[in-house]
C-alpha cells in the first residue's frame, strides 16, 4: 500500500511502542525449549524448530493450536501452563537483546520520545529481562499478555497502552516483526514500521501501509532521521 509521509508524521509523534520478541530481543532458544517441554508433557509429537519459531508473538493458546491443530484445542490450557512453568525457569536467561538496542533506547529518550512495549509475552517476564539489561527505567509503559483479555491482532493491548499514556493513536508509532503486529496496528489506527529481524519476509507486509521498513532495529534512528 506504500509509505506514509514521514515528515508530516514525525512532526506529531509523541510515543514509540515496540513489540518485544524478534523486535527488541531474541528469545527463540527459550521459546523452543518451552514448546518442546509442553508437547512432551502432553505426549504430543514435537514440532520442528522452524514451525516453533514461526509462532513467536502469538498467544500461548494460538501457539498450541497452530502447532497441534484445532482438533487438539482442548489441550491448549494445559500446554499454556506447562509452557509458563518452563519459561519461569529458562526464558529470561535465554533471551538476548539485539545489538544496538541500548544505544537506540537512550537516543530516543534523549529526543524526548515516550517509549513502551506491547507484547503477548508476560509483562513480568519482559520487566525481568529489561531490569537485567538496565533498560527498565526507560520504558514508560509495558503491556503484556496478562494485562488484556484478547491478544494481538486484537488491538486491545495497543489501545490500552495509548489510553494509559493519554495520547491519540495518530500520535503513536508501533514497531514489530510480524503480520500479527501489522494487523494490530492497522486495527488500532496506529502507524506501523515492520522490522525484518523475525520470521516474516519483506513481501508479506506489502498489503499494509507503513512508515518504511527496517532490516533490523539498529536502522530505526536513521529511518526517523534522529
Amino acid at each position: 500500500m506504500g509509505e506514509i509521509n514521514k515528515r508530516l508524521f514525525m512532526e506529531k509523534i509523541k510515543a514509540i511502542l515496540f513489540d518485544f520478541d524478534f523486535t527488541l530481543a531474541n528469545s527463540s532458544k527459550g521459546v523452543e525449549q518451552c514448546v518442546i517441554y509442553g508437547f512432551k508433557m502432553l505426549n504430543f509429537p514435537i514440532p520442528s524448530k522452524k514451525e516453533i519459531l514461526k509462532t513467536i508473538g502469538l498467544s500461548l493458546k494460538d501457539t498450541f493450536i497452530t502447532l497441534a491443530g484445532t482438533k487438539n484445542k482442548n489441550k491448549a490450557e494445559a500446554f499454556s501452563q506447562y509452557f509458563i512453568q518452563k519459561a519461569d525457569e529458562v526464558m529470561a536467561d535465554l533471551t538476548i537483546m539485539f545489538d544496538d538496542v541500548h544505544n537506540i533506547i537512550h537516543l530516543l529518550k534523549d529526543h524526548g520520545i515516550i517509549l513502551g512495549i506491547v507484547s503477548t509475552k508476560f509483562r513480568y517476564r519482559i520487566e525481568s529481562i529489561l531490569a537485567r539489561e538496565n533498560l527498565l527505567e526507560y520504558f514508560d509503559i509495558i503491556i503484556g499478555g496478562e494485562d488484556v483479555k484478547t491478544h494481538k491482532p486484537d488491538p486491545e493491548s495497543l489501545l490500552l497502552a495509548i489510553k494509559t499514556l493519554n495520547f491519540f493513536p495518530s500520535q503513536v508509532l508501533y514497531i514489530g516483526d510480524s503480520l500479527t503486529d501489522a494487523e494490530t496496528a492497522k486495527r488500532a489506527g496506529v502507524t506501523f514500521i515492520p522490522v525484518l529481524s523475525g520470521m516474516t519476509a519483506q513481501e508479506a507486509f506489502k498489503n499494509y501501509k507503513t512508515l518504511g521498513m527496517l532490516k533490523n532495529i539498529s536502522e530505526l534512528p536513521k529511518r526517523l532521521e534522529l
